[in-house]
């Protein structure tokens, strides 16, 4: 009976676990390496479902990081290899940056204009921790924390450090040899995996008794 309690546990987990599949991580795959990040479905749902969005509609894909400094950011979601600006398919969101997360090494997080919210497409990983792109006020909001870089923090610290040059005033930072973002794809994360292994083997292991 107990056996029976552990089974049905482990499948509803597993059922709950794909049920939120539908998010997962995203992998970023560079010509630098692959980068995967996790994104935080509680603490910014607004700016994770835009972001999704632009995945799941191959938006980043050939795009680059157009503004790399070290010690600060690298910044993608604009322009294509030969800096042709790709206009957001989607309407500016909130912004959801009063929600607890910071700017943290490695963190990720949304790009936007002068007004509070203008996000769209365009995002960034933090290279160091950027205690002022943090929420201080409704009249400061900085920008909104929506996931971090899981694995691949080796490949954001090659990219950082590329050699860059001046275009013009919007692009002040381009890496001389194109940084490209090959193909950005959702990918289960490594938990929702194992527990639609382990809920698998459990009805397997029913149905054979």
């Amino acid at each position: 009976m107990v056996m029976k309690k552990l089974l049905c546990v482990i499948c509803l987990l597993a059922f709950i676990a794909a049920g939120h599949a539908d998010g997962g991580d995203v992998l970023l795959e560079t010509n630098y390496g692959d980068i995967v990040i996790d994104l935080d479905y509680d603490a910014a749902p607004i700016t994770v479902a835009n972001f999704e969005a632009y995945v799941n509609d191959d938006f980043y894909d050939g795009l680059v990081f157009h503004r790399v400094i070290d010690d600060f950011m690298i910044q993608a979601g604009a322009y294509d290899a030969d800096l042709n600006y790709h206009a957001p398919t989607s309407a500016p969101i909130v912004n959801e940056s009063n929600n607890g997360l910071t700017n943290l090494q490695y963190t990720v997080a949304m790009a936007r204009g002068d007004a509070s919210d203008s996000a769209t497409s365009q995002f960034y990983i933090n290279h160091v921790y950027n205690s002022h792109l943090d929420y201080i006020s409704p009249s400061d909001p900085g920008h909104c924390v929506f996931g971090e870089v899981v694995s691949g923090m080796d490949v954001v610290d090659v990219i950082a450090e590329v050699d860059t040059h001046y275009v013009n005033q919007s692009l002040k930072d381009v890496p001389d040899d194109p940084v490209i973002i090959g193909s950005a794809t959702m990918i289960p994360e490594p938990a929702t995996i194992v527990l639609l292994g382990l809920g698998c083997l459990a009805l397997v292991g029913k149905r054979r008794r």
